[in-house]
């Protein structure tokens, strides 16, 4: 088995336990409520985690073939992380880190064409 393929597998898997345990370590400051459990906490961050982990595994065989593909799939996911943090809309949050990732993408084509 190639390095690499062992290096992504624990990149999205430490990024995936990440996604899980975070929100439980963050949240234990809320106030309590009838949404506010560890439960409810772990089961809104399944969504992000699994949107993240997609993203890693699909955008890095295409990263190592073209290295130009790096800067928008960076710019999709930090803006993906960012607007669910502020959002918690998991849809927004994707449909939103695909259309930097498009825009970053164009725009970096324009500028060497």
């Amino acid at each position: 088995m190639s390095t690499n393929v062992i290096l992504v597998c624990l990149l999205v898997g430490t990024v995936n336990y990440l996604f899980r345990y975070l929100p439980l370590r963050m949240g234990a400051r809320q106030k309590p409520g009838p949404k506010s459990g560890p439960l409810s906490r772990v089961l809104d961050s399944i969504g992000i985690a699994s949107i993240c982990a997609l993203l890693v595994v699909s955008s890095t065989p295409e990263i190592m073939r073209d290295q130009q593909k790096l800067l928008p799939s960076l710019a999709g996911f930090v803006l993906l992380a960012l607007i669910f943090w502020r959002t918690k809309s998991i849809i927004i949050a994707t449909l939103t880190g695909a259309l930097a990732y498009g825009l970053v993408f164009k725009v970096m084509l324009m500028a060497a064409g």
